[in-house]
């Protein structure tokens, strides 16, 4: 018989100093090494270890769970936040691109991990298993480098987000089939297997048909109502920033138990959520029209409130600095907007840092520190970081195709158009959206635009010097090193594998399997090199860009082109 209610217990001194001292630290170890390395996520990780069983074991087992719990919710919440950042028809135009990033990232970490036949004496079966939990990459830890970084907004922050989130739908769907292939009880079922990818691919494409055949003629319709009575009551509430609050709760918990409820992943649930509340503030009709108490605005932009916000507000600071435009600021109901003022604070503070403090308490440290695992591990974990720094490649393949295709139509149009196309990647980062390289926008218009801005001739050296500018490799090797880092979905997969005794070569030992502990070295590694990478890259594409205006330096244009440019209505 369970218990009427649960007796309130004060905790002890020892609980509150430990818990207290690890939330303290995990903020500070994080604003440090965000400082210096845009990492800050390296030293949670590691106080978790520290903290948690593989290390000390201060915190006691009931505690870890609870903050593993936390911990997810903030995972849930960041990724989130990188749907409110994402634009639709960003992402829309960019598609091809985050697919083909996304299938190099699962193969070739499958492909290479065959190897460990030969390795480790792994039967073909346990080799595909430990490369599938080695194909996904971290959502959590992509978000937060991207966000660190400022690069959420960037066409390369849309290509990565894109290819991330297939990785990690593909990875949902490796669980289901590893946990299949270790139940030798059970009959095979490819319907366990196919499901979650059907489901996710179901809501992909009806989330878009929805927004765009139900929210907007429904948005068309309160705002004729607001338009005919904007003293009436249904306006007054939906020009309070609470209500856009209520109507951004009830749009994320109701996706998220969909589609845990329908078998797919819940982080794409929460992913999905944001990106139709983007796609809501930017493309949805608002009505135009002020009074006393309220103003709208039109276009991109939401209701605006003439709430008070506190202005000194470090999180509307860092916003207001992201912001492509005032527009965005004023926009008080917007979803973004509504995450910095209510969540942000909590998920940067305590949500986040738990959950990567609780990815440490799952690694087996004692167990993995013998020397033929430590040799084994570091020579996997190479492999598996070269399988995925090849996704990078296909920025280098898409940026000499555009220059190819720029200078066989200057050729043909003449040297004075040529002198013209060349000077684009110079001026690219200063031009308005419109005038981005992959516009719509006919060419004459851009060259004329770019004629006003600078009339004097340079030489053949200094044009040969912007054109191998575009051929950068600072944005094939962000994206190359940012899809390095693994982390909640590749221990979830190769945790299943060591349970369904998948890569037990000995199933009466009670130790972890060899191929386990070696599986478990590399995605640490990676886990913790990535975002150490991506950070050094972007400390030192800063270093360049605030050198580029010096006399006498070889930095010319922007480092990272277009890549490094916001992604705009038009997918740039």
């Amino acid at each position: 018989m369970s218990a009427a209610s649960l007796p309130y217990a004060e905790p002890n001194i020892r609980t509150i100093l430990i818990q207290s001292c690890l939330i303290l630290l995990l903020n500070i170890v994080n604003f440090v090494l965000d400082k210096a390395l845009y990492c800050g996520l390296i030293g949670q990780f590691l106080l978790g270890i520290a903290w948690g069983t593989p290390g000390a074991n201060w915190l006691d087992g009931e505690a870890q769970n609870v903050f593993v719990q936390l911990g997810y919710l903030g995972l849930l919440l960041m990724v989130y936040e990188g749907g409110l950042s994402t634009s639709l028809k960003a992402l829309k135009a960019n598609f091809v691109l985050s697919c083909l990033v996304a299938l190099t990232g699962i193969c070739f970490p499958i492909g290479f991990s065959f190897v460990l036949q030969r390795l480790m004496r792994a039967s073909p079966l346990q080799a595909f298993s430990a490369g599938a939990s080695l194909c996904s990459t971290s959502l959590g830890t992509t978000f937060a480098v991207l966000g660190t970084t400022g690069l959420v907004r960037s066409r390369l922050g849309v290509v990565l987000t894109g290819a991330a989130m297939m990785d990690d739908v593909v990875g949902l769907v490796m669980v289901q089939i590893i946990s299949n292939l270790g139940n030798a009880k059970s009959a095979f079922s490819y319907s366990d297997i196919v499901r979650p990818l059907l489901v996710s691919i179901a809501f992909a494409i009806c989330s878009p048909l929805v927004c765009n055949f139900f929210v907007r003629p429904a948005t068309v319709w309160l705002n004729g109502i607001r338009e005919q009575n904007p003293s009436g009551y249904t306006n007054l509430a939906l020009s309070k920033s609470h209500t856009s609050l209520l109507i951004h709760i009830f749009v994320l918990i109701g996706l998220v138990a969909g589609f845990s409820y329908a078998g797919t992943s819940n982080l794409f649930a929460a992913y999905i959520a944001g990106a139709c509340i983007s796609w809501w503030d930017e493309a949805v009709p608002h009505p135009t029209f002020s009074s006393n108490n309220y103003v709208f605005s039109t276009g991109s932009a939401n209701l605006v409130t003439v709430e008070k916000l506190d202005a000194r507000s470090s999180d509307l600071h860092k916003y207001q600095k992201s912001s492509e435009s005032t527009e965005d600021l004023e926009s008080m109901s917007s979803g973004l907007h509504i995450y910095l003022r209510y969540y942000s604070q909590s998920v940067n503070t305590i949500l986040r840092p738990l959950f990567f403090a609780s990815i440490g308490f799952s690694i087996p440290i004692t167990d993995m520190l013998r020397g033929a695992i430590i040799w084994k591990g570091l020579v996997y974990a190479s492999l598996m970081i070269i399988a995925k720094l090849v996704c990078g490649l296909w920025l280098l393949k898409f940026s000499m195709s555009t220059t190819f295709v720029k200078r066989v139509i200057s050729w043909m149009k003449g040297s004075k158009i040529s002198y013209l196309f060349s000077q684009t990647s110079k001026f690219n980062s200063s031009l308005p959206p419109e005038f981005s390289e992959t516009d719509p926008e006919p060419l004459q218009d851009q060259i004329l635009e770019i004629s006003e801005v600078n009339q004097r001739t340079p030489s053949a050296e200094h044009i040969e010097s912007v054109e191998s500018k575009s051929r950068s490799i600072y944005p094939a090797s962000i994206l190359g090193w940012a899809m390095v880092a693994r982390g909640e979905i590749g221990f979830l997969i190769s945790s299943v594998g060591e349970a369904n005794e998948i890569f037990r070569q000995n199933p009466k030992s009670q130790q972890s399997s060899d191929i386990f502990l070696v599986v478990t070295w590399a995605i640490v590694l990676c886990t913790i090199v990535g975002p150490l990478a991506v950070g050094l890259l972007v400390r030192r594409v800063n270093k360049l860009q605030g050198s580029k205006g010096r006399e006498n330096t070889q930095i010319r244009g922007d480092v990272l082109g277009k890549w490094g440019a916001f992604a705009n209505q038009n997918g740039d």
